[in-house]
């Protein structure tokens, strides 16, 4: 059902247009939001298919290309090539034969509107909820048991417990294993929680699905010229008329099996996806050019990558050069931990070439294999779930958004809820801009109907009814504001909580000055081991923090340590923004020492830097003397004599030390404010240059 508003919209008419139809077809209503019965809706469609030929009108390209088919015709000029037939087919037959498809099956959508498996699973007997904090008159109550019981079977396990004493989820795991029950954290069956909700599908109900490949690389490598070939391929084996990509995600076809491309910006959009809860690919590629190698990008995406857990093919491309050179690229990967399978590994290395087109339906070829693999299978019979892949506010259609439907069938009418917003499917199209009625697992389509611009990254589900998915979308907003439910970081004190919790690896992103230091403490965080968790460096590198280690960390919930680094302020700011922890040191025991007791839950009471000014050195001054005197210029805060300060140059620190005197003209002063120049020294520190940073800190203790 939709309302006559609704309607309008959907067939590009008018209000009053539909009001007329009504009138002349005897369908009752108030007002424009009167509700039409799918029998109504199906006798509307009627008029509307007699009486509408705009879907005929043909674009000055269309018209050139009819032109020139009835040259040909007149000239009786004898065109033998299947293509190029194809190509001057009129445009005009092939624009009504889908215009006449899509009306059929959306009237007989409407008429035989069959119901769907619901996502809303009922509660199994042998399923017991772990809520967070449960205690042990809580898990008693559950099993339907004295907690006498439990408590007895806590001693067996070497804990002494009372009724209120919270347990934690691997020991009530255990616990239960004894009454042949199973344990699932509560958010894994709340429907509304999207992001952690799990759907346990029938074997018979599932079909095999196509694969989703996300491309990543260095620019310049050929991320898009891959794309454009692959699409460029699949225009010409299939329907002609050079139809383009409308979307942001398409599909192709190889070997009759379909495969899924989603075209994203760079690594950093793919894992700011991941970081909202969308893992929606199922293979990476990573494309490296052979004249060029590995480039910082290309390590970046491997990260990425590794860190989202999914099988990476590899496409060495531009081989068509004669400054290729395979086998460097090769080497270099196989360092980054991707060994190719001709030299015993298990990364499977395409040769191709964008330009001539060169090993691409080979590549092609080894997705698909993969995909056999990994036995990718979704269930068609329920309704629709999936991610949002790009959205944008069109001023006269509203909101449309670009959704990838990764388990069930999504159907116009469908009532959905997008991040924390619902809506009704009013049209649904596919990624060659042509109106369908439903779309399965694995495709892409472009949706109207919901009410706010979501995220790239939310997730959405489809509903029976709209009371449903309205209920669902107020309890997911009230969740928003309670708590931000997207922000994943880490901090050193979550670590002993997230250990008793069972996690069983400590995530960090870690960033030096020089490799030497970059590699000792690696090899220092290998070593570190507490009850049976060990520290992994998802990303190792030299240079300062950037915002893409934020994100990254964002998505691995991962902690950030930097070595002899500084962030800059817009990066620090994302990492407030994402709640991540950024922890600098200048020590490396004191590093480790830090992680040891943050793991063991022995933290120290801490003190927090507190920046209290940033100082630019404009130009130098030299006494034989005082030494180097540095002709300032405060930027922020205020400079003050004797405090902390910390030299940065281009992003790594160089020295950390005290502001020794501090001049204002020719007057020795305490402190000097934002906007104001000054001359200062710094203590036992003479190498200062030019456009160096100072920032001004202090330390205040802050209370665990």
């Amino acid at each position: 059902m939709m309302s006559i508003l609704e309607y309008a919209s959907d067939v590009n008419k008018s209000v009053e247009e539909i009001m007329n139809l009504c009138n002349k077809l005897g369908i009752k209503y108030d007002g424009e939001d009167s509700l039409l019965s799918e029998d109504d809706i199906v006798l509307l469609d009627g008029e509307v298919e007699n009486g509408d030929d705009t879907y005929l009108e043909l674009t000055e390209e269309e018209v050139l290309d009819e032109r020139i088919e009835q040259i040909i015709s007149d000239a009786k000029i004898d065109v033998d090539n299947t293509t190029n037939k194809e190509k001057l087919k009129s445009k005009s037959e092939r624009v009504e034969n889908s215009k006449v498809k899509f009306q059929k099956e959306r009237k007989e959508l409407y008429k035989h509107r069959e119901k769907l498996m619901t996502n809303e699973e009922e509660k199994e007997e042998n399923i017991i909820l772990y809520k967070e904090d449960m205690t042990v008159a809580d898990l008693a109550n559950e099993l339907k048991v004295n907690s006498t019981e439990i408590i007895k079977k806590l001693m067996k396990l070497g804990i002494m417990a009372n009724i209120n004493y919270s347990l934690s989820f691997e020991v009530v795991e255990l616990i239960v294993i004894d009454y042949d029950k199973e344990l699932k954290k509560e958010e894994s069956k709340d429907i509304s929680n999207f992001e952690k909700y799990e759907i346990n599908d029938k074997e018979e109900y599932l079909v095999d699905r196509p694969p989703i490949v996300t491309v990543m690389g260095h620019v310049d490598h050929g991320k898009t010229s891959l794309l454009d070939k692959i699409r460029e391929t699949d225009v010409v084996s299939g329907e002609a008329g050079g139809i383009t990509q409308a979307i942001g995600a398409y599909q192709t076809v190889c070997n009759d099996k379909k495969i899924t491309f989603i075209d994203t910006p760079g690594h950093e959009a793919f894992t700011e996806m991941r970081a909202r809860g969308a893992s929606v690919t199922d293979v990476v590629i990573i494309i490296v050019a052979a004249d060029d190698g590995v480039m910082p990008q290309t390590k970046e995406a491997v990260d990425h990558a590794k860190a989202a857990n999914v099988p990476i093919l590899v496409a060495i491309n531009k081989i068509d050069k004669p400054e290729a050179n395979i086998e460097r690229v090769m080497t270099e990967l196989a360092e980054y931990g991707l060994t190719p399978e001709e030299w015993g590994g298990d990364t499977i290395f395409n040769r191709i070439s964008c330009k001539t087109g060169e090993g691409i339906d080979k590549l092609l070829e080894n997705i698909i294999l993969v995909s056999e693999m990994a036995e990718l299978k979704a269930n068609p019979s329920r309704y629709a779930i999936g991610t949002v892949i790009e959205s944008r506010l069109d001023k006269k259609i509203g909101v449309i958004a670009t959704v990838l439907v990764q388990n069930g069938t999504l159907r116009l009418g469908d009532p959905v809820v997008v991040g924390t917003s619902c809506g009704k499917i009013r049209s649904l199209k596919n990624d060659k801009g042509l109106d369908i009625t439903e779309a399965g697992p694995s495709m892409p389509v472009e949706i109207t109907g919901i009410q706010e611009v979501p995220q790239a990254g939310d997730k959405f589900m489809a509903f029976e009814t709209e009371k449903q998915a309205k209920s669902i979308a107020d309890r997911r907003k009230m969740r928003t504001k309670e708590k931000d439910t997207n922000r994943s970081g880490m901090t050193l004190d979550d670590l002993f909580g997230a250990i008793k919790e069972g996690v069983k690896e400590i995530n960090v992103v870690l960033k030096t000055d020089v490799n030497g230091s970059l590699e000792a403490i690696k090899q220092s965080l290998a070593k570190i081991e507490v009850d049976g968790v060990k520290v992994s460096v998802i990303r190792g590198g030299v240079g300062t923090i950037t915002e893409s280690d934020v994100i990254l960390a964002h998505a691995s919930n991962a902690i950030i340590i930097g070595f002899n680094v500084r962030p800059t302020s817009s990066v620090v700011d994302s990492a407030k923004e994402y709640n991540v922890d950024i922890k600098l040191y200048d020590i490396i025991y004191k590093m480790i020492e830090d992680i040891e007791n943050a793991m063991k839950g022995l933290l120290d009471p801490v003190y927090e830097e507190v920046v209290i000014g940033e100082v630019e050195v404009r130009q130098l001054f030299r006494f034989s003397k005082i030494g180097i005197i540095a002709g300032s210029h405060v930027k922020t805060g205020l400079a003050k004599n004797g405090a902390n300060a910390r030299v940065v140059r281009d992003g790594i620190v160089i020295a950390n030390t005290k502001i020794k005197s501090l001049q204002r003209e020719k007057d020795q002063v305490k402190e000097v404010q934002k906007g104001m120049d000054c001359g200062l020294t710094l203590d036992n520190f003479q190498d200062i240059k030019e456009n160096d940073m100072i920032e001004v800190y202090e330390l205040k203790e802050i209370k665990r």
